[in-house]
């Protein structure tokens, strides 16, 4: 029996080859969006998952006096994570983990950077379930210059020579060497943290840390108590934080625990996240799952509408299958079997696509996404099982329908079939559009919003910046790099900053006094620069003067921006921006406000422009060099800013990214979000025009006598088409009806997220609509103009 219904099945998709193209075009496309975003899912839900104990993050809520509002900082401070410690039996460890990037590693005449590593407690290994190959877990980085590296990084570094025991060596500030305790797995891609090597904090430990309550440049991660109620737990921490930080540290701070598993993907509001690889929102991932699950409904909805149009063709059948016996359970199995089957076929196209757009996907997303469905027997399992069910969901109605047919009245040909069900196909064709025309609204939004973003002025010039990073280079190897690479007609500046905008920018305390007033402490977002930094970003003042260049000035000259003018001057109401030139500010006595800079977006346009001063202090240090090169000689401006940097720091890799490279890494995530609605969009549209196109062409085929009286009578073909396109033209009217309110809604709260914004302009609904119902109505008048221009004759002939 089984067998007779896969032969007629089969037999019914050969011999309806358009419609079953159809469905399993729409269906391919659905489930592989789906599948796509299965695994993408998947991935982010995997972060961190190889670690087995009870782990939390600790964080802080900052609120220093002097800024604009509180934030959440992934960071801490050093006493902390023993001091919680000892307060509070629920946590039974702890770890601290502070970060080095391009970190020099020198072994014999071997000289490598390494992108990452980590500086740790000696207990980092039994908190956190890192595979380690070679030594011990309890011990490795117990004492002091101990090192933990990564199988990668270790054959980097000693090739095929064994690499326990041996020792290797950093040379910073101070020359430190390290031996080599064990060997790590490379780390996974799906965690949070990522390393080369785990150097032992013991290394750089100084008694100053103990009591260093205020610096906040490092991470801690808590290990707490199977069944710890963290909100009990948190609420004993303002008691902990005025016994060891006295009142203004209860004031100032507000401390919170998250988990690890949720420190991925629900930190998007918590700022100063160094180590948080791959960051990404699980709000951006449950949107992307929900539209891809549209995308899978509209597929199966395509499915019913088709299905229940043409139902007048399968009617006799079952009259003829009723009236020899069958029952009302057989037909809608032997239905059932045909969407399964169905199904199962656009499963293997859905696959074979996945796998042609995953490199795409891969670029696009920055993960390392795969389909092994043919190592995975589970997922294998689990994918044929989900095409099983969709074509079960697919064809549940349209069996039940099909199969209630009573023999008598289809025999007889008294019974109308298809026609009472119009409204739900209705109903259905409005819903895919309606889904299709808020994906489209949004879609516009969204890159209107990333390009507003990408072209709004932010009060400097970041055109044709090229920023290097000043690793391991001194003030006085900067200056002689400097000299050199202002000799060529290449380079129209240079300067260099401790930061680059764009980046999170440190906060600091400083003093403030007007006139004879008290004085002031505050936090104010910092900038260490060199003299000119000014001039190259042409950063514009709104009055007093740019740095000296005068050796005698340095540490002394304070800029500050007008968001923190303003916030000086709140309680001297009356007093003009002009009266803080001149007056105390900084760290000591000695510093004074000489300027005030017009305010500029040194972050993201996510957020407000938060009160910033700059400051002239080389002795401090610079990390990031900025060239500003001939934008018309780029190529040969990099060329020669290399071949200086190589002749003056030949053991030093030279690296450079454009500053609007940096920047479109800002708002990385937020193009990302643009591409994939538009991707999903487009496919909505498309399997939407698919089902339109479908139910088109049944109708001018169940109407094909009637049109060929009509022309008979003398219709133009104009007058055919509007006959045939005008009802479907109608739904999608309705539909702009429905999905304008809703996208109105969806994209003001979206666009709350950012501090500078784009408007919600009608004429995106109004394009949206016209785009929508030009595209159904191209779709529609394809099969329309064949109908209407076919000769009445040959659809009379049997009249």
């Amino acid at each position: 029996m089984i067998k007779n219904y896969i032969k007629i099945a089969w037999r019914n998709i050969w011999k309806n080859k358009v419609f079953s193209a159809i469905n399993i075009v729409g269906l391919s496309i659905g489930m592989a969006a789906c599948i796509v975003i299965m695994l993408f899912v998947f991935y982010e839900k995997s972060f961190d998952s190889m670690h087995s104990k009870n782990i939390y993050r600790l964080n802080e809520v900052q609120k220093f006096e002097g800024m604009n509002a509180s934030q959440k900082v992934a960071l801490s401070m050093f006493p902390m994570g023993a001091t919680l410690q000892s307060e509070f039996p629920e946590i039974k460890n702890f770890t601290r983990i502070r970060w080095q990037q391009k970190f020099q590693i020198t072994y014999q005449q071997k000289k490598i950077f390494s992108p990452q590593v980590f500086f740790v407690d000696s207990t980092f290994l039994r908190m956190f379930d890192f595979k380690l190959l070679r030594g011990d877990r309890a011990t490795a980085l117990l004492k002091p210059h101990s090192v933990l590296l990564t199988q990668e990084t270790a054959k980097r570094i000693f090739g095929n020579e064994d690499p326990m025991g041996k020792t290797i060596t950093h040379y910073g500030n101070d020359t430190t060497s390290y031996a080599v305790t064990g060997i790590l797995a490379n780390v996974p891609k799906n965690s949070q943290l990522q390393f080369d090597g785990l150097f032992s904090f013991n290394t750089i430990f100084n008694p100053r840390m103990f009591t260093n309550w205020g610096g906040n440049w490092l991470n801690t991660y808590l290990e707490l108590a199977p069944g710890t109620d963290i909100k009990a737990l948190e609420k004993k921490f303002p008691a902990y934080q005025k016994k060891y930080m006295g009142a203004q540290g209860l004031k100032s701070y507000e401390l919170f625990l998250l988990s690890l598993k949720d420190v991925h993907a629900n930190s998007a509001d918590i700022g100063l996240d160094y180590i948080n690889f791959q960051k990404f929102d699980q709000k951006l991932t449950n949107l992307f799952a929900l539209i891809g699950l549209i995308v899978l409904v509209i597929a199966c909805v395509n499915f019913i509408n088709l299905s229940t149009a043409r139902s007048a063709e399968r009617a006799k059948e079952v009259g003829v299958r009723k009236s020899i016996g069958a029952q009302r359970f057989q037909l809608a199995i032997q239905f059932l079997g045909e969407t399964v089957l169905l199904s199962l076929i656009a499963l293997i196209f859905a696959v074979i696509l996945v796998s042609i757009v995953l490199p795409y996907i891969n670029n696009l997303s920055q993960r390392d996404l795969s389909l092994p469905i043919i190592n995975n027997v589970g997922l294998l399992g689990l994918v044929f099982i989900s095409a099983v069910f969709i074509g079960i969901l697919s064809g549940i109605y349209p069996a039940v329908f099909l199969s209630s047919f009573q023999p008598v009245k289809v025999l007889k040909g008294s019974v109308e079939t298809g026609k009472n069900k119009g409204s739900l196909r209705n109903v259905l064709v409005v819903g895919q559009f309606s889904s299709a025309i808020i994906l489209m609204i949004a879609t516009i939004f969204v890159i209107k919003q990333l390009r507003f973003m990408q072209k709004r002025d932010p009060g400097f010039s970041r055109e044709q910046v090229v920023t290097v990073p000043l690793n391991m280079v001194s003030t006085a190897q900067y200056r002689v790099l400097k000299q050199e690479l202002l000799t060529s007609s290449l380079v129209q500046g240079v300067t260099a900053s401790q930061d680059v905008l764009g980046s999170h920018l440190d906060q600091t305390g400083i003093e403030f006094k007007l006139g004879d007033s008290p004085l002031r402490q505050l936090t104010s977002t910092l900038l260490v620069v060199d003299h000119d930094y000014l001039n190259l970003y042409k950063i514009k003042l709104a009055m007093g003067k740019n740095f000296s260049s005068e050796k005698s000035a340095l540490s002394r000259e304070f800029i500050i921006n007008e968001a923190l003018a303003k916030e000086l001057l709140k309680d001297h109401k009356g007093k003009p921006m002009s009266s803080l030139l001149g007056q105390r500010f900084g760290f000591d006595s000695t510093g004074v406000i000489i300027g005030i800079a017009k305010d500029f977006n040194f972050n993201s346009l996510h957020y407000k422009i938060e009160t910033l001063f700059l400051f002239n202090q080389e002795a401090w240090g610079y990390n990031n060099i900025s060239v500003k090169v001939n934008g018309a000689k780029a190529k040969e401006a990099v060329a020669f800013i290399q071949s200086v940097w190589t002749k003056q720091l030949p053991e030093i890799p030279f690296e450079y990214q454009f500053l609007d490279d940096h920047f479109a890494e800002v708002y990385r995530v937020d193009s990302q979000v643009s591409s994939v609605v538009s991707i999903l969009a487009g496919l909505i549209i498309i399997i939407s025009c698919l089902g339109l196109f479908g139910l088109a062409s049944y109708s001018a085929e169940k109407r094909i006598k009637e049109i060929g009286v009509r022309k008979v009578l003398g219709a133009s073909v104009q007058n055919i088409v509007v006959l045939l396109s005008s009802h479907f033209i109608k739904l999608v009217v309705i539909a702009n009806v429905i999905a304008w309110p809703v996208a109105f809604y969806v994209m003001t709260k979206w666009l709350q997220g950012f501090a500078y914004r784009i408007n919600i302009d009608w004429w995106v609904f109004a394009t949206a609509g016209i785009v929508s119902i030009f595209i159904a109505f191209a779709t529609v008048s394809f099969q329309s103009v064949k109908a209407a221009t076919a000769n009445p004759v040959k659809s009379l002939r049997s009249e």
